[in-house]
């Protein structure tokens, strides 16, 4: 029997020695994989080149496009160009694989903006397609159908962002948005809308990279961008491909990087805009019968371990990071990808859930060989999981036996704040658990909320603290006891997750100012209404709102942050947590901080065991300053002296007020 040396990933968990044989299966494929699929190529890099070779590209005689279409009898070039004569051009195919091609002769024999279908034949019957590496899909304004565009501009886009690609970001501070609503308006918000309106308020809220939602083509609008019909085409809801480009171009020049939310999890199970049954089988891109089809989205389920899919999903993202210079990905649904059942319903407990027949070892290669190209395309470029399984090993290094991931989101953490706000439950040992307990030497994405808290059905964190009298008491002249305990609240919840619970943290565009209601987009079920696709800016802007404070506070967390370079330290020490008074204390990178979850009273004094302790401490960091808070009941600054203790340690006392944090640091010699 083959002797395999250990992984890295079982010396830093022992816990994963009995499944020591299941970690070498899912490398041997791996390697077995890329042998394979990379043949004559150089690298895999190079592999994943499938976007310059499929769909539609000038020649020095004209033009070319291909297509993959394995199970197709025949295939017809249709659009603009011979008007939709579903005969005049045939396309040829041109090898056993199932490849087909036509060579249209003369510059212009197709033009720029002209729009293209391909008619397809398959056991005697015909229909119209997208073409599935088209770069634009535009929407017919009389009978609203879809069809792809040619997208070829004599001036092609400059960039200026030169040495993007040298770049790393650190820790990151994450805005996930989404384009079409980020305006005030009730319509879709558009590129260049967020580039002039948007990026500058991002850029002064203190984040460092925006994550941009709903990208890639979705003809409903309402699917909130998970719907995918066309993996290569920009969505054409906001603009034209060269707003994104401006976008991402700006946002290099503010020195911020730019995530897409990529889906590669599944797809629509549209046949007349996207893949699914586009040469006339299921079986092209997803697993045939009932494991093709997911049953909680109604969509199709890819088959990794076809290398013709991996080729058109690797090649995704190669096109993604080269054409429009995004700085890495947010992966949607990977839970869904690595098991059989999607994960659903599973409360995985125990490890031998991530080691057994449910696992989709197909789908754990595909996810290895993506972090590894796009790391290989740039070094500098992040890759993101979005995980709620905790499978081991998902952000250590492939030479460690993992899947190679930079982070994963903490998606326990807002589950941890949404059943704490609901039940009322302040229970600080468990908080401590949850907010500090992750896998060795795996990275995480913390947030207390993100767009899925914040849709239809569910509600943000401070509209369950809050509740209607978000709609009466949010004036700055209004003392509400509901109002000032929620804004208080959420100030603590968001910055113990920012300390405690990330190496990077995360927020949904509009959480940072404490956005009221929810995000609905318009649907047949709300008369198509966009009051609830939007941001209302405005509330934070007049000046007369506490949703002025919460936008200030938000910022100068990130200023402080960045500051004491909080998100890189990594060992926190938990000081003293008194669970009658809802207070608790720790250290983090040299600081100390204070946290009272009491709702009412006075102030209540505290004695922090330090040790070593320094001689005096200065208070660097409060919640309860005029600008963010009712009233100032701490001044930066101010100091404290070491003592001893009651029970002979040394430490110093402080009196903490309700539903407030303080954060000191020492300043002078040892005590």
């Amino acid at each position: 029997m083959k002797k395999h040396p250990e992984f890295k990933m079982i010396r830093l968990d022992p816990a994963l020695k009995p499944y020591e044989g299941d970690i070498n299966m899912r490398m041997e494929r791996l390697a077995k994989v890329e042998e394979t699929i990379l043949g004559k190529y150089a690298d895999l890099s190079s592999f994943a080149n499938g976007y310059l070779y499929f769909g539609f590209h000038r020649t020095d005689e004209g033009w070319v496009y291909r297509e993959w279409a394995p199970a197709a009898d025949e295939m017809h070039l249709i659009g603009d160009f011979n008007f939709w004569n579903r005969t005049a051009n045939p396309m040829t195919k041109i090898d056993s694989s199932g490849i087909w091609e036509i060579r249209l002769k003369g510059a212009d024999a197709l033009k720029h903006k002209q729009r293209v279908k391909v008619h397809v034949t398959h056991g005697g019957e015909s229909f119209d397609r997208i073409p599935l590496y088209i770069t634009r899909v535009v929407q017919d304004e009389h009978d609203h159908s879809f069809a792809g565009q040619i997208w070829a501009p004599d001036v092609p886009f400059k960039w200026t962002d030169g040495g993007y690609r040298k770049r790393s970001i650190s820790p990151l501070a994450i805005y996930e948005a989404h384009v079409g609503m980020a305006q005030e308006a009730e319509r879709v918000g558009t590129y260049d809308e967020f580039t002039d309106n948007i990026l500058p308020r991002i850029k002064k809220a203190g984040y460092n990279a925006v994550q941009l939602m709903a990208i890639m083509e979705h003809p409903y609008y309402a699917s909130f961008g998970y719907q995918v019909t066309n993996f290569f085409a920009p969505s054409s809801w906001y603009g034209e491909p060269e707003g994104l480009k401006r976008l991402i171009n700006t946002a290099h020049e503010m020195d911020m990087f730019v995530l897409l939310d990529i889906v590669h999890s599944h797809a629509s199970g549209n046949a007349l805009e996207g893949l699914s049954l586009f040469d006339g089988t299921r079986e092209q891109f997803c697993h045939a019968g009932d494991r093709g089809f997911h049953s909680a989205w109604g969509t199709c389920v890819f088959n990794y371990g076809k290398h013709e899919v991996m080729h058109f999903l690797l090649s995704n993202i190669k096109y993604w990071l080269e054409e429009f210079h995004f700085d890495g990905f947010r992966f949607d649904g990977v839970t869904s990808m690595l098991y059989l059942d999607h994960g659903l319903g599973e409360s995985f407990d125990n490890y031998k859930k991530y080691y057994s027949m449910n696992t989709d070892i197909d789908a754990i290669v595909y996810l290895q060989l993506a972090t590894e190209l796009i790391h290989n395309v740039n070094p500098k470029a992040v890759a993101i999981a979005e995980d709620m399984s905790g499978m081991p090993g998902m952000c250590l290094p492939i030479r460690y036996g993992g899947i190679g991931f930079d982070y994963r989101l903490a998606m326990g953490v807002p589950d941890y704040w949404i059943k704490a706000v609901k039940n009322d439950d302040w229970n600080l040992f468990d908080m401590w658990y949850q907010l500090t307990t992750r896998r060795p030497q795996e990275k995480v994405i913390g947030y207390c909320e993100s767009h899925d808290q914040a849709l239809v059905g569910d509600k943000t964190l401070i509209f369950r603290l809050a509740d209607a009298e978000m709609y009466t008491n949010m004036a700055n002249d209004r003392h509400s006891p509901v109002i000032d305990q929620a804004v208080a609240a959420i100030k603590l919840i968001r910055f113990i997750t920012l300390v405690l619970a990330s190496d990077g943290y995360l927020n949904f565009m509009g959480n940072e100012f404490g956005h009221p209601e929810w995000v609905d987009f318009p649907r047949e079920g709300n008369g198509n209404s966009f009051k609830y696709a939007r941001r209302q800016w405005s509330l934070a802007d007049n000046g007369l709102l506490k949703y002025q404070k919460l936008l200030a506070f938000d910022r100068d967390m990130h200023l402080f942050a960045r500051k004491y370079k909080v998100l890189s330290k990594h060992s926190s020490r938990n000081l003293w947590i008194d669970q009658d008074r809802l207070m608790m204390a720790f250290e983090k990178g040299g600081l100390v901080y204070l946290f009272s979850f009491r709702k009412y009273g006075e102030k209540q004094e505290l004695f922090v065991p330090l040790e070593p302790p320094a001689r005096r401490y200065r208070l660097v960091f409060t919640s309860a300053r005029a600008e963010y808070a009712e009233n100032e009941v701490y001044t930066l600054g101010a100091q404290v002296e070491t003592a001893i203790g009651p029970d002979g340690r040394s430490g110093f006392r402080f009196g903490l007020a309700p539903l407030t944090l303080c954060v000191f640091e020492p300043v002078a010699g040892k005590a």
